[in-house]
């Protein structure tokens, strides 16, 4: 009896699996309501071997990838943009530049021997443009004195529109933030960014462009007038 009652057992559970086993593949197929942005995976090996690590600082070449942006300081910076390093990132920057996006923003966060951060509207660091986040390309590409990365949250696919300057060497951020572009000229004039988190009086972009664009430096502002001196000052005047 023992021996019969495990053959129907067994026979039963067979019976069971070939019933529910079509069902289960079926079920894994189905997409999912909606799928995370993944980082472009890279190999190491390979790509080391083929990126190009070195940058053109003339601006003449290929004008259509250097930016160009003019700050409030009074001086012009030029960054080189390398498709070759992340080409989503580097397309994004050159349509948000065209759009005019970037002028009047200012460096909210900017941290001295660290970085100088850019590219909020809102200039609380919590902003950015309408379109859609990217995902992530990271690359072997060190984060130098003047390198141009682009800032993220904690999550890796969701940088927008910020980006940061790099005061000094920082290869901590390496294969963590994806590095698209290296000042070529006016580093001095980063250098002078105004310090804060946010700056009391931040330094701004007060126009963003691409060399191909050929748009010249806007006029430096006019300088406040003296104020005016009038006979009741004078009057009230406490000198002796």
């Amino acid at each position: 009896m023992a021996s019969r009652l495990f053959t129907r057992i067994t026979l039963g559970l067979a019976l069971g699996a070939a019933l529910i086993a079509p069902i289960s593949p079926a079920m894994a197929q189905r997409p999912p309501e909606k799928e995370a942005a993944k980082p472009i995976k890279i190999d190491p090996i390979q790509h080391a071997q083929t990126i190009t690590y070195a940058v053109d600082a003339d601006i003449s070449h290929d004008p259509d990838n250097v930016l160009l942006l003019d700050l409030s300081n009074g001086g012009r910076v030029a960054i080189r943009l390398m498709p070759e390093w992340a080409p989503h990132h580097v397309e994004r920057i050159k349509t948000l530049t065209k759009e005019g996006f970037y002028n009047g923003v200012i460096f909210h966060r900017v941290i001295e021997g660290f970085m100088a951060q850019t590219g909020d509207p809102t200039g609380t660091g919590q902003g950015g443009s309408k379109l859609p986040d990217l995902s992530a390309e990271f690359n072997d590409i060190p984060h130098l004195r003047g390198t141009v990365s682009m800032a993220r949250t904690e999550e890796p696919n969701s940088a927008n529109s910020q980006f940061f300057i790099v005061f000094y060497p920082r290869f901590a951020l390496d294969h963590k933030y994806t590095n698209f572009g290296r000042v070529i000229a006016g580093m001095d004039i980063v250098d002078s960014i105004v310090r804060g988190e946010p700056p009391k009086n931040p330094t701004k972009i007060v126009q963003a462009s691409l060399a191909s664009e050929g748009k010249a430096p806007p006029p430096p502002p006019a300088p406040a007038a003296p104020a005016a001196f009038t006979a009741d000052m004078l009057s009230n005047s406490k000198s002796n």
